[in-house]
């Protein structure tokens, strides 16, 4: 009977060891998981975006605005407020602060209508250049395939995105072949507004 108390007691150890290695695996998984999870990208805004915005039961306070080229937009009784660069929320929060001076607690609403401004260009020997709506990231790759592909006389190891930041440009090589073959994928950037992609 001694010999068989032991047993028992030695298995119930056992059973809770691996009982509490599975907890701790269960919790690496779903920290894992967290930090594998990337956060979706917001978007921002841009001259040329057009927004429709709200004040809860304040019908004059309800109306659609563009985005000017300075990237600012007036609004009754919140004045100008520059939107470029900033997101949806960040926009309602601005107005939110200047209205609640006139409006109790006011309830705003805002919502992109249509995207005009966040827009990259593809340029050269392509079979549809032009401009396109940068609504979701986009790389060199997808932005080539936007255009309908290169054409055969191409120098796709020539490409070249210009991108303006700060007043300066800059040019930015890309090797068609390469990552077409899956080798130096750092240059498949992601674009940003404004972009144009150069085939020569």
């Amino acid at each position: 009977m001694g010999s068989w108390r032991v047993i028992r007691v030695w298995l119930l150890f056992c059973v809770a060891g691996l009982g509490g290695a599975a907890s701790v695996a269960a919790a690496e998984v779903g920290k894992a998981t967290d930090r594998g999870a990337a956060a979706p990208e917001t978007y921002r805004l841009q001259a040329g975006d057009i927004l429709e915005i709200s004040v809860w039961k304040e019908t004059d306070l309800q109306r659609e605005v563009l985005i000017r080229p300075d990237g600012s937009f007036t609004f009754p009784l919140a004045g100008e407020v520059d939107a470029r660069g900033k997101s949806v929320d960040n926009v309602r929060s601005i107005l939110v602060e200047r209205l609640q001076k006139y409006v109790p607690t006011p309830v705003v609403t805002v919502a992109v209508k249509q995207i005009g401004g966040n827009r990259v260009y593809v340029v050269g020997k392509v079979v549809h250049a032009g401009d396109f709506p940068l609504t979701n990231p986009l790389d060199v790759m997808q932005a080539i395939s936007l255009a309908g592909g290169v054409t055969p006389f191409a120098a796709v190891n020539d490409i070249v995105i210009l991108r303006r930041q700060n007043g300066r440009q800059q040019a930015l090589g890309f090797h068609y072949s390469d990552v077409a073959r899956g080798r130096n994928l750092s240059q498949n950037i992601q674009l940003q507004s404004g972009d144009t992609v150069v085939v020569p």
